[in-house]
């Protein structure tokens, strides 16, 4: 670009990553506008030549990595959401919500709002948190940080709030729970016997597909859309070379997604959230036709002699899972699931996933994730051709997993959000699908709302079986929200009873931080205008598009609209108030925080800080 008004900028697409990882593409602009997004295109002489471009050789082809990165399609449209009708362009207080003066809890999502400064704004929330504080302690403040929002590193949403309230001492968190993927993880863990289970670095299972599978099953997944969010278009260009080397693929799904209907040899239409009976049914058909694998079962699993009784009906159910038993409650026909086991069982095959699928996204959900393990197990889960792989993080680059992967250590990400910037569990936490029976229960220290489980995923299983309870000792109820991902009413089950949560007599002030009037926006008290990532500088790691892992630095594009602040501005607004502000951003600015990522990345080695600014981005060699 030639004129001085013009310039092109490296920019993150993945709009759901927390803060690592994502598609890297070049943003062009022109007079302060963004004109389009595209992929960015990898350097032939310097970059492809230096890091070795990675190869898959299977059954006489070959997939290689691309020499541009393959941005999801959504990401092209996004310049037209900066500019969004919706936007929130200045700090909003509803206009009958008075601090000093009557709130009324009733009318949040139906009264309007009123343009004030971010001076009020911030003076309004510090006087807010020092009242609970004073009245109530500050674990009747809730903080909900805890997942899905724009790729930032420096800026990310999730840490900034958990940090503030850490200084000034205790908050509750809202704590993810098997309320997403998270049902197969919680689930699958138990059985499979170890933690992590399947959301890893994942390299050699993909060679292993495309080497030994004969028949892969995407249960529960969308593979043209779902991954859009970290993995770009390469498992969609993944899929197809496996059509073409001849690996057969079943999809098991309740609709024909777009996936199914693009790849899938057969779908087989399943009744939402009834996998269980499914997958039992298989099981019966492979211990009645004597087709698992009973070395190994042997060999390699504890506990099967209860599954296997359970199954056929020989322990207190009485119910042998017979194909026709599973009929009517999964909808899928005993002929079909006979077929299915037939199949499976003579055929190598694995199951492949895009963040958990649509079977581990309801109640009970642990139940298709604990089952689907079993079924692996009874197969020979890990011999040749037959494994579990999550296609979402393609982490193509070091095929032999020996190559160390870019990855900013920056403050605040998703991590941060959950241990509190201080690695330590929060004293209060509450389920994120328990918030609206919590609010709306009657509930106290002598009488608590209580429950088994551990704080949030990530956190170790051995804490799953400890019993906890809401409000903690001491604690009093919930009496303040301040939401960074003002999500809960459309992406969660139950949103009519979190709408009548947030209009509970019990929350006197609602605090929420986002880009666009939506969602749980529309019953805040209190709404801080936040800046899109594109109108932000920041660090950036490309870890899982599945041709290189970069790391990047991206510049801001555009100003800010109105009065826009990054999350971390926003929350470090209302430190000022409340005289930590110090503490809050430990004496570094912008540009120190985006050094301290660039030194802890691992890409220090190869390239000075200088010559990493000038040039913008850093690949990792591939193994």
């Amino acid at each position: 670009m030639a004129n001085k008004n013009e310039k092109t900028v490296f920019k993150s697409t993945g709009l759901c990553s927390f803060g690592w990882g994502a598609n890297l593409a070049e943003i062009d602009v022109k007079d302060g506008k963004v004109l389009r997004t595209r992929p960015f295109r990898y350097d032939q002489k310097y970059d492809l030549q230096r890091f070795r471009p990675w190869t898959i050789k299977a059954r006489g082809s070959e997939f290689s990595a691309c020499d541009r990165s393959l941005i999801p399609p959504f990401a092209l449209g996004y310049k037209k959401r900066i500019n969004s009708p919706n936007r929130i362009l200045y700090p909003l207080k509803r206009v009958d919500w008075d601090p000093d003066g009557e709130r009324n809890p009733q009318n949040r999502g139906k009264s309007k709002y009123v343009r004030i400064s971010w001076d009020e704004a911030a003076d309004i929330i510090a006087k807010e948190i020092r009242r609970i504080e004073k009245e109530y302690g500050l674990e009747s403040v809730l903080l909900q940080a805890d997942g899905h929002g724009e790729t930032k590193v420096v800026h990310a949403a999730h840490g900034c709030t958990t940090k503030l309230f850490n200084i000034l001492g205790g908050f509750t968190l809202q704590a993810r729970q098997p309320d997403s993927w998270e049902g197969w993880y919680w689930g699958a863990k138990h059985v499979w016997g170890q933690d992590p289970v399947g959301q890893g670095d994942m390299g050699n299972l993909l060679l292993d597909i495309a080497e030994n599978t004969e028949m892969l099953l995407h249960w529960g997944c969308d593979m043209e859309t779902t991954p859009w969010g970290w993995g770009g278009l390469m498992p969609s260009r993944y899929c197809f070379w496996l059509t073409e080397i001849g690996v057969k693929q079943v999809y098991i799904c309740p609709d024909v997604n777009y996936g199914a209907a693009v790849h899938a040899d057969k779908w087989i239409p399943v009744y939402p959230n009834t996998d269980a009976a499914l997958q039992l049914a298989i099981i019966y058909t492979w211990l009645t036709e004597d087709t698992w694998d009973k070395e190994y079962m042997e060999t390699h699993s504890v506990g099967f002699e209860y599954l296997k009784k359970y199954v056929l009906g020989e322990d207190e159910d009485k119910t042998p899972k017979t194909p026709k038993w599973a009929e009517p409650i999964c909808g899928v026909p005993a002929r079909t699931i006979k077929a299915l086991a037939r199949q499976w069982a003579k055929l190598r095959t694995s199951i492949g996933h895009c963040n958990g699928g649509s079977y581990i996204r309801s109640t009970y959900a642990h139940e298709p994730g604990r089952l689907e393990v079993c079924l692996m197990a009874m197969q020979g889960l890990g011999k040749p051709g037959r494994n579990v792989i999550k296609f979402i993080e393609w982490n193509f680059f070091g095929l032999d997993s020996q190559t160390p992967c870019p990855r900013s250590e920056i403050r605040p990400t998703l991590d941060a959000a959950y241990r509190g910037w201080n690695g330590e569990q929060p004293a209060s936490f509450i389920p994120k699908t328990l918030i609206p029976k919590a609010i709306l229960g009657d509930y106290s220290e002598e009488k608590p709302l209580k429950w088994y489980s551990f704080p949030a995923f990530g956190w170790p299983r051995e804490d799953q079986f400890m019993e906890y309870q809401y409000p903690i000792p001491g604690a009093k109820e919930i009496h303040m929200i301040w939401t960074d991902s003002p999500c809960w009413t459309t992406c969660w089950n139950g949103g009519n009873a979190m709408i009548e949560a947030f209009r509970s007599e019990k929350i006197e002030t609602i605090v929420a931080q986002h880009i666009w009037m939506e969602n749980d926006c529309l019953f805040a008290d209190i709404i801080l205008p936040i800046s899109t990532k594109y109108e932000q500088r920041d660090i950036g790691t490309d870890i899982v598009n599945g041709s290189y892992c970069t790391l990047y630095l991206e510049e801001q594009a555009i100003e800010p609209l109105g009065e826009a602040k990054s999350d971390w501005e926003a929350v470090g607004e209302v430190a000022r108030k409340l005289g930590v502000y110090d503490e809050y951003v430990e004496g570094k600015n912008e540009e120190e925080w985006i050094r301290v990522g660039f030194e802890n990345s691992g890409m220090q080695e190869l390239i000075s800080y200088e010559g990493f600014k000038e040039k913008g981005y850093i690949l990792s060699p591939t193994a």
